[in-house]
């Protein structure tokens, strides 16, 4: 099975893969509010996260995260991996969005347009 795999240290923050996920997903438009992959930062890292089953999110802290202004328990990486609690959802209609690798064969553009190879495909 194929996932996505993301290095959390070498992110650079381009948000490239909201931009690439929105233009897959919404060809005549870009919105990061319609991605799948959002990024979010945190102190000093930037936390790229995918909303849906292909992604095996890791438990990287028990800190406190403060993204946005808010405040969350460590385990918002983890959230946005989870099949049954969705945690990105379309604007307009509010239905989940998860990711869906980009179609079958799997062809993630995330991974294409990622400059530093943060988001990588790996085969389990």
């Amino acid at each position: 099975m194929k996932r996505l795999k993301i290095d959390h240290e070498i992110c650079i923050g381009c948000r490239r893969c909201e931009v690439a996920c929105s233009l897959k997903h919404y060809p005549n438009s870009v919105n990061p509010e319609k991605s799948r992959i959002r990024v979010f930062m945190a102190e000093d890292h930037y936390y790229p996260v995918v909303a849906g089953p292909f992604n095996d999110a890791e438990c990287t802290s028990k800190n406190i995260l403060s993204i946005k202004g808010q405040e969350y328990d460590g385990c918002v990486i983890c959230r946005s991996s989870c099949p049954i609690k969705p945690w990105f959802k379309e604007p307009e209609t509010k239905v989940a969005l998860k990711c869906d690798f980009c179609g079958d064969p799997p062809d993630p553009d995330c991974v294409k347009w990622c400059p530093c190879a943060a988001i990588t495909i790996v085969e389990e």
